[in-house]
């Protein structure tokens, strides 16, 4: 018979504590619901003794979540349990969430009392928060560090008091799973009330086995997984629960447990996280990473093409996913192309594929990752192939105003003309030369994705822009290097405008062929 695992995220509470800036208290609604429809059994909502703005996101999020239950932090301090209480007052089911140090070095380097105080405090405190709920979670902060006496001796003497949930984290991400399976089996073994409560585990990344532990935790007969999505908190962050609910989706038959996750929202809820937090997703980050359905070995996109099975154990729709994607580079197959053709509409009759292979090798090996737009060139417009690029930046100049106007005027080469534009937008200086450059293209272009990174640090560091766009339907992807970032932004938007403009060729040609 399988078990059910409690997921409890912290996003909005540990996860938010790794942010630059603080999330407005709409954002932190839009998670919430966003976590409510996945299924979350349980919401961290925050730590409201931190702050005004911090105590009304909570009540908000108290008046506005129904399905999951809403838990406050809290330090063992009276003042703390108190305002952890009243931030949930609107809540339909609510949780505090104490926490305290319990090894050696937290004890005597940060608290400065005796271990018998710290029992006390832990006791006392729960004492104080039972009178507001009947659910309370005690955390043994560090317990990875903890000797293993005294977290079996807190942990009995707060069960006691009352305490309905025991949370085991490693706060400093120190232990192995082999090591921290120990401290749980121990736990079970010696507390001889144990079984009056759920045990929870919450772990950190710092040697990058979060997820493993919280496998491993379960494996010992932890019942609750605490962590964030997409990994985030402090450091290098916590466990990223849709690892972990996907390692007990996919190995359930071996682990016996499961979950009461909506696994199509994982997805969708992964990027509203990414985009409010303002953190991307590494593209080669596990289950919802740009990469993680995506296929570059020709041998891999031959064996995914015949079977998903091969290459895949998570079918991406289940999470939400369209589905799989098959990057086009020098280590593609001919399969891959083939398959790129016909999911473009295109039979085997309407072109040589053995020519087309070699052509777009060629150019996969130039240019790194060959395109939708790029394989019709090849097939139907072999001048494509080398001939130079119609638009050209000559020279462009931006000015923003105190009044939040941004002025930009460019010299665009245009085939063998010259075009010169000016625009003045409230939207910023991007935005100015983006409109400058649509104006000279006339390309009515709607931007979708823009993102900046840098490459390298410090003064000699590159700005690099990545954009999106859409073209009569299609999108184009183009990227832009720069140490000053409007030109990069220019250059990004320049080199989709020669893709467009290829396009465009490319259809001129087909419709002569059609003809």
């Amino acid at each position: 018979m399988k078990e059910k695992i409690i997921i409890f995220d912290t996003t909005l509470r540990d996860g938010e504590q790794a942010l630059p800036a603080s999330l407005n208290s709409n954002k932190k609604i839009q998670i919430a619901l966003a976590l409510e429809r996945m299924g979350v059994d349980v919401i961290e909502a925050g730590f409201p003794i931190s702050s005004p703005g911090e105590f009304k996101s909570i009540e908000s999020i108290s008046k506005i979540i129904k399905k999951s239950k809403i838990c406050s932090l809290a330090r063992c301090l009276p003042k703390d349990i108190d305002i952890a209480a009243q931030s949930m007052k609107y809540a339909t089911e609510n949780r505090i969430h104490l926490f305290l140090g319990t090894s050696n070095l937290h004890i005597s380097s940060k608290l400065k009392k005796s271990f018998n105080e710290i029992i006390d405090m832990a006791i006392s405190s729960v004492i104080r928060a039972r009178k507001y709920t009947d659910d309370v979670e005690f955390s043994c902060e560090d317990a990875g560090r903890t000797s293993l006496d005294n977290l079996c001796r807190i942990i009995e003497a707060v069960i006691d008091a009352g305490a309905t949930t025991i949370n085991i984290p490693d706060t400093v991400g120190y232990t192995t799973p082999t090591q921290f399976k120990k401290i749980i089996q121990t736990i079970f073994r010696y507390v001889k009330n144990i079984n009056k409560v759920i045990v929870s585990v919450h772990c950190h990344n710092d040697l990058g086995m979060a997820v493993g532990n919280s496998i491993s935790a379960i494996e010992a007969g932890a019942r609750q997984i605490e962590g964030t999505m997409n990994g985030l908190g402090e450091r290098a962050g916590n466990t990223a629960l849709e690892e972990v609910i996907m390692a007990l989706y996919v190995h359930q038959n071996i682990l016996k447990k499961y979950t009461n996750i909506n696994y199509k929202e994982i997805y969708k809820t992964s990027k509203i996280v990414s985009q409010f937090c303002n953190m991307p997703i590494s593209v080669n980050k596990a289950i919802i990473g740009k990469n993680a359905f995506s296929h570059s070995s020709g041998i891999h996109q031959d064996g995914v093409l015949k079977n998903r099975e091969n290459y895949e154990i998570i079918d991406p729709i289940f999470i939400g996913l369209n589905n799989c994607k098959l990057n086009l580079t020098s280590r593609s197959g001919r399969a891959a192309v083939e398959y790129r053709m016909k999911e473009m509409g295109y039979n085997q009759n309407d072109y040589n594929l053995n020519e087309l292979y070699i052509d777009f090798l060629k150019l996969a090996d130039k240019k790194g990752q060959v395109f939708d737009y790029d394989l019709e060139a090849l097939a139907f417009f072999k001048k494509q192939q080398n001939i130079e690029e119609y638009f050209k930046l000559e020279y462009f100049d931006v000015h923003t105003k105190l009044s939040g106007l941004s002025v930009a005027s460019i010299i665009l080469i245009c085939g063998s003309q010259t075009n010169i534009q000016k625009a003045t937008t409230s939207n910023g200086p991007v935005d100015a030369i983006y409109q400058a450059l649509n104006k000279a293209t006339l390309y009515p272009i709607i931007l979708k994705k823009f993102n900046l990174i840098a490459n390298g640090e410090g003064k000699d560091a590159l700005g690099k822009v990545d954009i999106v766009v859409q073209y009569k339907l299609r999108n184009f992807h183009g990227v832009g290097l720069a140490t000053d970032i409007i030109e990069a932004s220019a250059q990004a938007m320049v080199n989709v405008s020669n893709y467009i403009w290829k396009s465009t060729q490319v259809n001129k040609e087909l419709e002569k062929l059609n003809k």
